[in-house]
């Protein structure tokens, strides 16, 4: 058990000395430097996988008898599940099992994928593009639902003095974008369309809060970002909008489960779904509430989240047909571009029990 702390302390750690090296690295070799993260993380997951004395720690999930430790990856800006945190609606709905719930917080998608990988938590919720590079990565991950989102909760951004009017007007510029995210994509699929290549442009890969200091100090000339930091860089700067997704990318949202925890606990994860619907439900009728909920935890104005909430859609939906043909040509397009290493077929990694 020592050996297993240890090493899991230590994927914690390599990341974290790791990420002020491979700033510079990134930005000369951006997938390298992608897939460097998920070959320190793999290794280290299966160092830990060796050194565990039984199937029940493999699993990912902690299990005595009935009950389970279910443990929740999210974002602050998350919405539903931030929320369902802050409720205690799902420990509630646990309870008379003796099952309990643990909650860890992540920046973004990728490292919330990560942390799956590794073992250390067992759902979670993310845009369309981070379980691309997960699946290209050998992540044993499943999706086992769709939220709706919205393709006017994401956007590309100019300043409002900005001589640049269209997309087109891209070509050879700084564009500042989280990798592996949403916006990632509209940003392939806004250039494709304007007739530019990826190569084109200087990709500037950054979080929101260091994009957002980028965009403000000129140091970027457009910034491809999502709700609600979109919301707020609208209301702070006058930011100007060259397109948000219309036409360009469904931009939904995924529930996404370890496979080693639907495999182990479909019941459980039933639970979870069931709780995530009622609270998206109370989301979807109560914009100016979830405001209000978030402001504090985000440090963005209700009011400006508020504008964020009523442009979104909620739901907790199985996937389609339709829906996962849309996330193979986000795959696709990824692959074609050489974003991912690899095709994969996002259908083999559809939970089938969510009908």
């Amino acid at each position: 058990m020592l050996t297993k702390f240890f090493l899991t302390r230590l994927l914690g750690e390599a990341m974290v000395r790791i990420g002020p090296n491979l700033k510079r690295f990134r930005h000369r070799t951006p997938i390298a430097a992608f897939f460097l993260l998920f070959a320190v993380g793999l290794g280290i997951t299966l160092a830990i996988s060796a050194c565990s004395p039984n199937t029940s720690e493999n699993s990912g999930t902690t299990s005595t008898a009935s009950k389970t430790v279910v443990r929740i990856g999210y974002q602050k800006a998350s919405t539903i599940l931030y929320a369902l945190k802050a409720k205690g609606q799902l420990e509630k709905a646990f309870a008379t099992s003796g099952s309990t719930v643990t909650w860890s917080e992540f920046p973004a998608g990728p490292p919330m994928l990560e942390a799956l990988n590794a073992g250390s938590i067992d759902f979670g919720y993310t845009g369309e593009a981070p379980p691309i590079f997960a699946q290209a990565g050998g992540i044993p991950l499943l999706y086992v639902a769709y939220d709706p989102w919205s393709t006017k909760a994401e956007a590309i951004l100019v300043s409002k003095d900005s001589p640049i009017k269209s997309v087109a007007e891209l070509k050879g510029k700084k564009i500042a974008f989280a990798k592996g995210s949403n916006a990632n994509y509209l940003l392939v699929k806004a250039l494709e369309k304007a007739g530019i290549q990826y190569s084109d442009i200087t990709p500037v890969t950054l979080p929101p809060a260091d994009a957002r200091a980028a965009f403000e100090s000129k140091k970027v000339d457009a910034w491809a970002i999502w709700d609600p930091y979109l919301a707020a860089a609208e209301a702070a700067t006058g930011a100007r909008t060259l397109t948000d997704a219309t036409g360009l990318a469904a931009n939904r949202g995924y529930y996404l489960a370890a496979k080693s925890f639907v495999d182990a606990h479909p019941d459980a994860l039933k639970i979870v779904l069931d709780e995530v619907k009622t609270v998206s439900n109370w989301a979807k009728n109560n914009p100016a509430e979830v405001a209000k909920l978030l402001s504090p935890a985000l440090g963005i104005d209700a009011g400006v989240l508020e504008t964020a909430e009523k442009r979104r859609e909620y739901d907790v939906l199985p996937l389609t047909e339709e829906v996962i043909r849309k996330q193979q040509e986000v795959a696709d397009a990824f692959y074609k571009i050489k974003l991912i290493p690899k095709e994969i077929k996002v259908k083999e990694i559809v939970w089938q029990g969510n009908k």
